[in-house]
């Protein structure tokens, strides 16, 4: 898998008759998958961080969750995905399993409040971590997946432990945990995960990305998960799109991409390709056409 040039999926510059497009690319759409990743908005335990890195090594940030501005911050993104036609595009969101995150997706990608004459779960219950945030509702919005490897870089940090899936349940009732194998948090270690592995956890992720037949997603993650993977990409590209690739992200800042089958991983056909020449009859191209014509002229 490869990731193409952030922010648009094949941008083709016109160029004079004879000139190869060397600085572009062409690829079937079927084999293209756009990615939209989010950072969670601002938590407690950044603002602390900020100021102290020690900061986050208390207990007191343990699952951290969002702070006031960082509820501003998933309602200034929510109304940006909405009035770009984002929302009505996006067919699945995958969040990492950490308060922040699901905080975030379901401010940002979530339906409206929740009242209790709507008889599906919502997707978030009222005043989730201490919030005084209303319920947020599951209708009207994608269905929402938690995945376990596109957590924040794991180990040393308590704002990094997630706490067990069956408590995320009671918080979170329409988001799907069924991909999350146990119950308490076995990931989370004293020592802190290396860069590298961070790396090949989120290249392992992107693998499994593709598995999924749904071609526009939302990724709802973290600052070191998203570094670390992304840097392995952009090499192939000029130096100011591999920097654009790997810069940090920001809280509550979107960026998307288009993963590229560059080989035959992907296995389903294109569901807008047509096959041309119903009904059957002669199809030749001009250049062969014009030859048999000649052809047969002169044996007349």
């Amino acid at each position: 898998l490869y990731l193409s040039q952030l922010n648009f999926l094949l941008r083709i510059s016109g160029y004079g008759m004879g000139t190869a497009a060397v600085d572009q690319s062409l690829y079937p759409l079927h084999r293209c998958k756009t990615i939209h990743l989010v950072r969670h908005a601002q938590g407690v335990h950044n603002v602390e961080g900020e100021k102290n890195h020690d900061a986050y090594m208390s207990e007191d940030f343990f699952d951290a969750q969002l702070t006031p501005l960082g509820w501003k911050q998933v309602a200034n993104l929510r109304n940006h995905v909405k009035s770009c036609g984002l929302s009505k595009r996006i067919e699945l969101v995958i969040v990492s399993p950490l308060l922040r995150t699901m905080q975030t997706a379901s401010g940002v990608f979530g339906g409206e409040a929740h009242s209790d004459g709507i008889k599906e779960a919502p997707l978030m219950t009222e005043n989730i971590g201490d919030s005084d945030h209303p319920a947020i509702s599951s209708v009207n919005c994608p269905p929402f997946l938690a995945v376990e490897l596109c957590r924040e870089q794991i180990g040393n940090h308590p704002c990094d432990k997630r706490r067990a899936i069956s408590e995320y349940q009671n918080m979170f009732p329409a988001i799907d945990f069924s991909q999350i194998e146990t119950d308490e948090d076995t990931w989370w270690t004293p020592e802190r995960e290396k860069r590298e592995e961070v790396t090949a956890r989120g290249l392992k992720f992107l693998d499994w990305l593709w598995t999924r037949q749904e071609k526009e997603i939302a990724v709802v993650t973290h600052s070191s998960f998203l570094f670390n993977t992304l840097s392995a990409f952009g090499n192939d590209c000029h130096p100011n799109v591999k920097s654009e690739i790997g810069k940090r992200f920001a809280n509550c800042e979107l960026r998307s991409i288009v993963i590229v089958d560059r080989g035959m991983i992907g296995s389903d056909e294109s569901s807008t390709n047509y096959p041309g020449k119903i009904p059957s009859g002669p199809d030749l191209p001009s250049d062969v056409a014009d030859d048999k014509l000649s052809t047969n002229g002169s044996n007349v």
